[in-house]
């Protein structure tokens, strides 16, 4: 597996605009004044990319009362991540990266191993941004089923 270059918590997160789900342009400037989730995730629509989503939709309503917005971030186009939106009734932004440029910014993308296969692709990694734009915290082992509850005792611990 290659070695992650991850942003280092306490640095400023790395600046991006890029569509959303509905092809309107969005910048991580727009959340200034709030606690941003920003997870990474591989492909929409697949089966632990949908649970980490429900997980995060079901916990709007918690994620709020901590100042909170979630958005979710993919090498999907648009068309694709609308279609994952209506599926599963998601509450927040799914945000396209298609060049991995994003990614790249991050340091999640990389090389990645499955089923014997090798391939460049996102590596499921999570950062909490505080309201002045900071890195306040980087989850790099997230499991789907408990991703909300996870980013909930991190919001806590803060």
């Amino acid at each position: 597996m290659s070695i992650l270059k991850l942003p280092k918590t306490g640095a400023p997160a790395p600046e991006f605009t890029t569509l959303n789900q509905n092809e309107e342009t969005v910048s991580l400037k727009d959340f200034r004044g709030k606690k941003v989730i920003l997870y990474f995730y591989p492909k929409a629509m697949t089966p632990g990319c949908t649970t980490q989503a429900c997980g995060l939709r079901d916990s709007k309503a918690e994620l709020e009362k901590r100042n909170t917005v979630a958005l979710g971030i993919s090498p999907d186009a648009p068309k694709r991540l609308v279609k994952f939106i209506d599926k599963e009734s998601l509450n927040f932004d799914l945000l396209s990266d298609e060049d991995h440029s994003i990614a790249d910014k991050y340091g999640v993308w990389g090389l990645k191993k499955f089923m014997g296969r090798e391939y460049d692709g996102i590596h499921r990694i999570t950062f909490i941004i505080d309201e002045e734009g900071k890195l306040a915290h980087v989850m790099d082992k997230v499991k789907t089923k408990s991703h909300h509850d996870d980013v909930l005792a991190v919001l806590d611990s803060l």
